[in-house]
């Protein structure tokens, strides 16, 4: 969002044309921007409710794939479920070769 701290939530979702207003519904199918007065409707407006109940990713590792979060294993690597990778935080691949020891980064 350009540089707004809205954000869509399944009860308030945030126009997706000018991302400063809020989407009134004028029915089930149909919202307009109390802002702008832009209005979406259809398959926009079903995708952006769908991504307005999404999860927040609450992990700090995304991978470089795109996947969210990568899962610390015991072994002290952080593998991806997604591609399979499998790295090191970076202070812990200083003196060790473990299975990815390319600096923190996935090596595919």
């Amino acid at each position: 969002m350009k540089g707004s701290s809205m954000a869509s939530k399944p009860c308030s979702l945030v126009c997706s044309l000018c991302e400063a207003g809020e989407l009134n519904p004028l029915g089930h199918d149909q919202a307009r921007c109390d802002s702008c007065r832009g209005s979406l409707s259809g398959a926009m407006l079903e995708a952006l409710r769908q991504i307005a109940t999404l999860q927040d990713a609450v992990g700090s590792h995304a991978c470089e794939c795109g996947h969210p979060e990568m899962r610390l294993l015991p072994d002290g690597v952080f593998h991806c479920p997604a591609c399979g990778c499998e790295v090191l935080p970076l202070a812990a691949s200083q003196g060790k070769s473990a299975r990815a020891a390319a600096g923190g980064r996935c090596p595919r």
